[in-house]
């Protein structure tokens, strides 16, 4: 059985199908033509214990739409609550033949670990500051579609708190393996160990950069106050209308922005601002890699 734990785990011809899925999916969402009920009689779990809007929301109307059933698992009463392990927790749910489960977890590791306990496809839909796959994915499908699948040679600034984010982790893998160049903007605490391009100040590299990729800072994640407030943080690593001005540049965010920490409200609302277009092809990508999962093989 195959599981979604890593941009990795998918080559990159399979990932150029999974785009072409949902190039087809997107198409058919916008026309509101009818889109074949190729899940039914499907079961999926949906397993979170992290808070999630967008991501929970977007696996269950793509499965939805490809006529599965969902059931959520109400991880604060489940058994978990009780002492059950989260390995006895995934076999028992495998147990009932579902046939994926998709899991976000606040410790990285986790997705790979219950994979390697079920026989349905594990689909890791966050755990710590490891990996968020689906995201990268969606981002993906964005930029291939912006820019007219030419994305060798693009140049991406991912703004941050690199350190702690799974989506930068994912991003920088997968973007890099189709062509793109990756310059991670951040103050020195936020900087993973990298061989990437780095730079402490956004005003060095905003001139040469296609794409803005802004990320949430992790708060939840640090150890201890790094910044003495989010406002201080953003007087340095805000995009702002006066940062980037006229320039080409699209702008990315996996969400939830901070506004006026992360983006400022001017450029939320700015037709380069791909926000909301980002969730719109989250749930045709995520409708892809569910047929690819269940139903392709």
């Amino acid at each position: 059985m195959k599981h979604l734990i890593r941009t990795d785990d998918f080559t990159t011809l399979e990932i150029e199908a999974i785009l072409e899925d949902a190039k087809l999916f997107s198409a058919k969402i916008e026309d509101g033509s009818g889109i074949d009920k190729i899940l039914k009689d499907k079961i999926i779990i949906t397993l979170f214990f992290e808070n999630s809007t967008r991501t929970r929301s977007s696996f269950e109307i793509a499965a939805k739409r490809l006529g599965a059933e969902i059931v959520h698992l109400d991880v604060a009463n489940s058994s978990t609550k009780k002492g059950e392990t989260l390995v006895d927790t995934a076999m028992n749910l495998d147990a009932m033949n579902p046939h994926a489960i998709i899991v976000r977890h606040q410790n990285s590791g986790v997705p790979k670990i219950l994979s390697n306990h079920t026989k349905a496809s594990i689909i890791n839909a966050g755990d710590g500051a490891h990996a968020h796959p689906t995201q990268a994915l969606l981002d993906l499908f964005t930029l291939k579609k912006h820019f007219e699948n030419d994305l060798r040679g693009k140049k991406i600034a991912i703004v941050g708190d690199i350190k702690n984010s799974r989506v930068a982790n994912s991003n920088i893998e997968l973007l890099g393996r189709f062509g793109m160049e990756v310059i991670l903007v951040a103050p020195p605490q936020f900087l993973p160990k990298t061989t990437l391009r780095t730079t402490h100040y956004i005003n060095e590299i905003v001139d040469e950069v296609d794409i803005i990729m802004s990320l949430r800072t992790q708060t939840e994640r640090h150890s201890s106050q790094t910044y003495a407030s989010l406002k201080d943080y953003a007087s340095d690593f805000c995009i702002t209308t006066e940062l980037i001005g006229q320039r080409d540049i699209i702008l990315l965010h996996p969400g939830p922005v901070h506004r006026n920490i992360d983006i400022c409200d001017a450029l939320l609302a700015d037709k380069r601002c791909k926000v909301l277009e980002q969730v719109s092809n989250g749930v045709a990508l995520r409708m892809a890699v569910l047929k690819k999962l269940i139903n392709d093989i």
